[in-house]
């Protein structure tokens, strides 16, 4: 029995989700097929999917294929929710990508077919609705040929495009080839085969045998070098039958040793009835059964598992162990989150995709009560860690990161009818972020001047190349002082740096610890330790937000706003009324290109004007226009007033506050 843990991606509206319900009932799971417009669909559980018609959370169900176990995973395919694929791509042995032959390639296609290329995840291309009205096969697969990649193998076509009578006509099959012209595929093959370029190149591409076509294609395809094409219709069945064989043949099955270390990875937290913690797993290595205790957070932290259900015919069911390659909820791991590995480490967990750009803050309503609005919002975020919640004790306020405003309905919506709270929500605000603009150093010695800690630390900020992040690095002897302190200080740098001079996150530095001291364990004669006489870390903890924030004020920062690289179409006679508009949104054309009556431009857009430019679009463009942009770098301000952040941690900016709020005094 072989497993396949597969995805199914796309942008939103293209029918990921009714393909996914088709597939449930082609393979018998399912008497009937569900209907998003109904509510009726299997993994759209959530109320507020249902009644909204999009995926919100990733969900999981299992069919067999012959002796092949399919995990499939449905993931959200609005871009507010790219943190739910995100999230899912690290589990995938293989993936379904939908485009819409009527919408054709579409923004949010673009970027999931670059990540999908990028992480090397086998993929095939389902192209859907060929039944609807403007269905422009020849179209699509030439934009997917242009804008995702050359390297496609279309399995057929389609006949009759644009009618309900719309169907498959297969090409190439994977066990035959008949139908399609030999050259088509040996073309895009021999791109990555030796043997069958010498073949295309000496013209004995005729004589190319079906099999052996069929061998590099299914090894191509498994390598993620090709992505066969098929067409259909998720509504009426057409091509679904020829998607599953290829699902069965085509993908890689999971590999993994279940005699192996016990290696997995978390990819999604729920609550249970009892609000206890629930973990989604994919197991990479070894066998994970009840009772066991199992280390994860990289060592960190250590559970007992105490539950565990597979999925299996379309539903989960409990069992006592789960081997390499499943994928199972395990119970009784309570601090477990997001990305942590379980067991062995596989690898650190990775961002795919760019980070939340907005932020607003959460605005309780009347009669709301602040402790229950913080716990939901703590429950929501064990979920979606990129939520990334900053409170403000002083202000009282809570803040959440957000991808655009449709995430803010639905966090608005699952607060109320999931804890019965009202919620309002400030203007969204766009996250920015600091760099340091040079070098600066500071230190702060024990026992000298009006340090009140027991602690010496010396640190010097350099900037680091863009997305490098934060190191931190010594330039004193490790056996110094005990290793304690030492990790106290580079703990402390590093949440420090989460607010800089302007209160944004500082980015790509590098901090060096120049110097160290501490007082030795202290105790009076008869008496135990004296605390008063002896360093802790409490004392390196207190002191290293005063050297870092004045060691960055010498060195100076920069505030960087998050910029959109954004393409746009639109008549070519519409041009004169949208480069003004583009000009005070502050978007940059970088690249402007006529194609007959239609005109593409290319370029940068702040990110926070993005969602502006999509409300003034259609009126500009005679609801013409046509807008994709996503995330793309940071750009420094040079103009108007620098965006300020409220702080929310002690202030070390105000020597005088800081201490009066960490020590209740001002100095020695």
């Amino acid at each position: 029995m072989h497993l396949l843990n597969l995805g199914i991606l796309a942008h939103v509206d293209a029918g990921k989700t009714s393909l996914t319900e088709r597939l449930l009932h082609t393979v018998g799971i399912t008497d009937e097929i569900g209907s998003v417009d109904a509510g009726s669909t299997r993994t759209d559980t959530l109320a507020l999917e249902r009644r909204r018609g999009i995926t919100i959370k990733s969900a999981v169900v299992s069919f067999a294929i012959d002796d092949v176990t399919v995990n499939l995973i449905d993931t959200p395919g609005h871009p507010d929710f790219i943190a739910e694929v995100e999230r899912v791509l690290g589990v995938l042995d293989g993936a379904v990508l939908v485009v819409s032959a009527v919408e054709g390639v579409q923004a949010q296609t673009r970027i999931l077919m670059r990540t999908l290329q990028r992480l090397r995840i086998p993929t095939l291309l389902f192209v859907n609705k060929v039944d609807r009205r403007g269905a422009d096969i020849d179209g699509v697969l030439r934009a997917i040929r242009e804008r995702l990649t050359p390297a496609v193998v279309p399995m057929g076509t389609a006949d009759v495009p644009g009618t309900p009578d719309a169907s498959f006509r297969p090409g190439v099959g994977v066990g035959a080839l008949d139908g399609l012209d030999v050259l088509d595929v040996l073309d895009v093959l021999a791109e990555h085969d030796d043997e069958l370029l010498a073949a295309y190149v000496e013209g004995r591409a005729s004589a190319m045998s079906h099999s052996t076509l069929r061998v590099a294609l299914i090894a191509q395809t498994r390598q993620a070098l090709v992505h066969p094409v098929y067409f259909g219709s998720a509504i009426t069945g057409a091509g679904v039958d020829a998607l599953v064989t290829g699902l069965k043949e085509l993908l890689p099955p999971a590999d993994g040793d279940p005699e192996g270390p016990v290696s997995g990875t978390v990819f999604k937290v729920e609550r249970g009835p009892a609000g206890e913690k629930v973990a989604y797993a994919r197991m990479f290595s070894g066998t994970l059964r009840t009772r066991d205790r199992i280390p994860f957070a990289e060592g960190s932290q250590e559970g007992r598992i105490t539950a565990i259900s597979v999925f299996d015919q379309g539903t989960d069911a409990r069992a006592d162990a789960v081997p390499a390659g499943r994928i199972a909820r395990l119970w009784g791991l309570a601090d477990v989150r997001i990305g942590d590995a379980l067991g062995e480490p596989r690898k650190a967990y990775e961002h795919f995709f760019a980070p939340p750009t907005l932020e607003t803050v959460v605005v309780p309503g009347p009669g709301t009560d602040n402790r229950r609005l913080h716990l939901a919002l703590t429950r929501l975020a064990e979920q979606d860690p990129l939520i990334d919640l900053r409170h403000d004790e002083v202000r009282r306020e809570t803040a959440v990161s957000l991808y655009g405003e449709v995430q803010k309905e639905v966090v608005q919506a699952t607060l109320a009818e999931e804890f019965g709270l009202e919620v309002t929500f400030r203007e969204t605000t766009t996250i920015c972020i600091e760099r340091p603009a040079g070098t600066g150093s500071a230190v702060e010695f024990n026992k000298k001047d009006d340090n009140p800690f027991l602690a010496t630390v010396g640190l010097r900020v350099d900037p680091a190349p863009i997305g490098s992040g934060i190191g931190f690095r010594l330039e004193v002897e490790l056996g110094s002082m005990p290793y304690a302190f030492f990790r106290a200080v580079e703990d402390t740098v590093r949440e420090t740096l989460g607010q800089g001079l302007h209160g944004w996150q500082v980015a790509d530095c590098t901090v060096t610890m120049t110097h160290s001291g501490y007082s030795p364990r202290q105790s009076h004669a008869h008496q135990g330790f004296d605390k008063s006489m002896s360093s802790t870390g409490a004392d390196f903890r207190g002191v290293t937000p005063l050297v870092l924030v004045e060691a960055l004020r010498r060195a100076g920062t920069q505030v960087h706003e998050p910029m959109h690289r954004f393409r746009l179409e639109a008549p070519a006679d519409t041009l004169g009324a949208l480069l003004p508009v583009l000009a005070a949104l502050r978007a940059v054309a970088r690249t402007t290109e006529t194609r007959g009556a239609g005109c593409v431009l290319e370029g940068d857009i702040p990110a926070g004007r993005v969602h502006e430019l999509e409300q003034r679009l259609p009126g500009l463009t005679r609801g013409e226009g046509e807008l994709e942009s996503a995330f793309d770098h940071y750009a420094p301000i040079t103009h108007g007033q620098i965006p300020e952040r409220p702080r929310t941690d002690h202030n070390p900016l105000n020597r005088k506050e800081y201490l009066l709020n960490v020590t209740r005094r001002v100095g020695s």
